[in-house]
């Protein structure tokens, strides 16, 4: 199977590992195993040490998936995968055929789009902007269907813009889905972190007998290193997902499933941690936008990162090199993301990080 090269993972493989700033993270600054315990303050630290490493539950242990179960309003079919990257790809291969049309809402995780093209579904990509918000326009999304429209593709909250689609939105999009039979997708790694109202937007697979919900440990709970997913469906999907699961998982790591259930029953504490890191960096996101001249963006309402459209006329990607190599400053060009013009900025990896970022940015900008 060919498929195309995927530009953001490349990017940051090359890039992120030299920068002293860097700024591509999309994570809130993760937590160490140590951390987790001491949050964790009923929990035994000495309890996982008589963990026998076996492969475990093969698709996950019955405390991590009430663990996830709580996350829902509805009863929900659980499967555990290798991290959201690994719940995405194997939606996509159980779900679709050659010749199926899928609709994907962009810019998004690069997965949504160029797995279907490469399964050889016909892919159409349908741009949010910024004068809508970075909102879907729901008359284009209806416009845009084919009677063979098998899939929507949809990020929420959004990675890169940081928009939150609001929960009436989100029925009418269900409603347009249901009138051509549409699957969706929703990739809802940063759920539960809305900055207003709930944290928790709906979740799809809780509105739609045909919603695929995709979360993991990796945003919301800050535990990337734990490679933790998981997809919840209708049951036929499930089962069909966890036949081609098992050429390639065959179970998640017992420790990883271990510290996952943990995480999830103590995520209260964990979100008072995490909230507290999300509004330091989006005041310091804030002030900086006020000041500079240069760029033009919406402050977002969710999620961990947000876009900046630089009033430059200099390739994203001849940008980010520049800049990191005269500043040290990690930035990931809008072009990774098919949106050129454009760069990506995480502001949950630490105040003085982001602060200091930020400034030698403005430096730049001013010497282009």
């Amino acid at each position: 199977m060919r498929i195309d090269t995927f530009k953001i993972e490349e990017w940051m493989n090359r890039y992120c590992p030299s920068a002293k700033y860097d700024l591509t993270t999309t994570c809130i600054e993760p937590l160490s195993i140590r951390d987790l315990l001491s949050i964790c303050e009923e929990e035994s630290p000495f309890e996982v040490l008589d963990t026998k490493l076996t492969y475990g539950d093969i698709h996950g242990s019955q405390r991590l998936k009430n663990a996830i179960q709580s996350l829902y309003s509805t009863t929900q079919n659980i499967t555990v995968t290798h991290g959201a990257i690994g719940a995405n790809q194997l939606v996509f291969e159980s779900l679709l055929e050659k010749s199926d049309d899928v609709l994907s809402i962009v810019p998004t995780y690069q997965q949504h789009y160029s797995i279907p093209k490469a399964l050889g579904a016909n892919v159409k990509l349908l741009f949010l902007n910024e004068e809508n918000k970075w909102l879907p326009n729901l008359k284009e999304l209806e416009n845009n269907l084919t009677r063979r429209t098998k899939l929507i593709c949809l990020n929420n909250p959004n990675n890169p813009t940081g928009a939150v689609i609001p929960d009436e939105m989100l029925e009418r999009i269900v409603e347009i889905a249901k009138s051509n039979n549409s699957w969706i997708l929703s990739d809802e790694v940063y759920r539960g972190l809305n900055m207003y109202g709930n944290p928790y937007s709906k979740s799809i697979a809780d509105m739609y007998e045909k919603g695929i919900s995709v979360g993991s440990m990796s945003k919301t709970y800050s535990l990337p290193g734990l490679r933790v997913g998981w997809v919840c469906a209708r049951k036929d999907l499930i089962n069909e997902i966890n036949k081609h699961r098992e050429y390639n998982t065959i179970s998640v790591s017992i420790l990883d499933d271990y510290f996952s259930a943990l995480a999830l029953e103590n995520r209260d504490s964990i979100a008072r941690r995490n909230f507290r890191i999300m509004k330091e960096g989006l005041g310091i996101l804030s002030d900086w936008l006020n000041e500079e001249i240069y760029i033009k963006a919406n402050l977002p309402t969710g999620g961990t990162t947000t876009l900046l459209r630089y009033k430059k006329e200099i390739p994203s990607q001849t940008l980010c090199r520049d800049l990191q190599y005269k500043t040290g400053v990690a930035l990931l060009p809008g072009e990774n993301m098919e949106m050129e013009g454009t760069v990506r900025v995480g502001f949950c990896c630490g105040a003085e990080t982001l602060k200091t970022g930020l400034k030698l940015f403005s430096k730049y900008l001013r010497t282009i």
